[in-house]
């Protein structure tokens, strides 16, 4: 039962992860964007293979996040990694086309069409942030069992300490595609800027504007 799982929210710590959890942080975030429609759509579900695309896809894009000395955060319990928030950092290098052995990682494992979704779609959702030097969050994902458990407040909040710290942020920018998020970033006071479709996937570009 998840209730027996439930994290002691005392013994929560945030902290940056390691080339070690970056096996387990695939794994969490596999699970939380299986089901995303975008996801759906750029590795396309009603093919055969596509859980080993997406698999491959976040394996390589958290490996270039490592490389690229990009902000992951994680929240432990103890040893236990429960959740992840990926973000690229303000004024980044670490852009759409990512460098060129990510790009042909990404090829070799996601296939041609996925790569080229992926690129596309960060280049149009960069394009309709409000902000030029801001955090994009990229990922975030909370384990399956420690679900409803306020994990995903704590990583919120570790997510705006990040931002607070960084003097260039503007603020950090996100890209929902789930209905149901919608009123989580929105406690998390992040405005909804606009609606922006992404090949056949309708989202919203969300925006958490750094307090003055």
């Amino acid at each position: 039962m998840i209730a027996e799982l439930a994290p002691v929210p005392d013994k929560i710590k945030a902290v940056y992860l390691a080339a070690e959890d970056l096996k387990i942080a695939g794994s969490i975030l596999y699970q939380a964007y299986h089901d995303d429609p975008l996801f759906k759509d750029i590795f396309q579900f009603e093919k055969e293979g596509y859980e080993p695309r997406l698999r491959a896809a976040i394996r390589e894009e958290l490996n270039a996040f490592w490389q690229a000395k990009q902000p992951m955060i994680g929240l432990f319990e103890d040893e236990r990694l429960l959740a992840v928030a990926c973000l690229i950092a303000p004024d980044s290098t670490f852009g759409p086309q990512r460098f060129w052995h990510w790009r042909l990682k990404m090829l070799l494992t996601a296939g041609f069409l996925g790569t080229r979704c992926m690129v596309e779609k960060e280049t149009l959702i960069q394009q309709h942030m409000p902000a030029s030097r801001h955090h994009m969050l990229s990922f975030i994902g909370v384990h399956p069992d420690y679900q409803h458990a306020g994990l995903g407040h704590i990583l919120m909040s570790a997510i705006d300490s990040l931002m607070m710290e960084d003097t260039n942020s503007e603020g950090v920018g996100v890209y929902v595609t789930v209905d149901k998020c919608l009123a989580f970033f929105k406690d998390g006071q992040y405005d909804l800027v606009e609606q922006l479709k992404v090949g056949a996937i309708a989202g919203h570009i969300m925006f958490r504007h750094r307090p003055k």
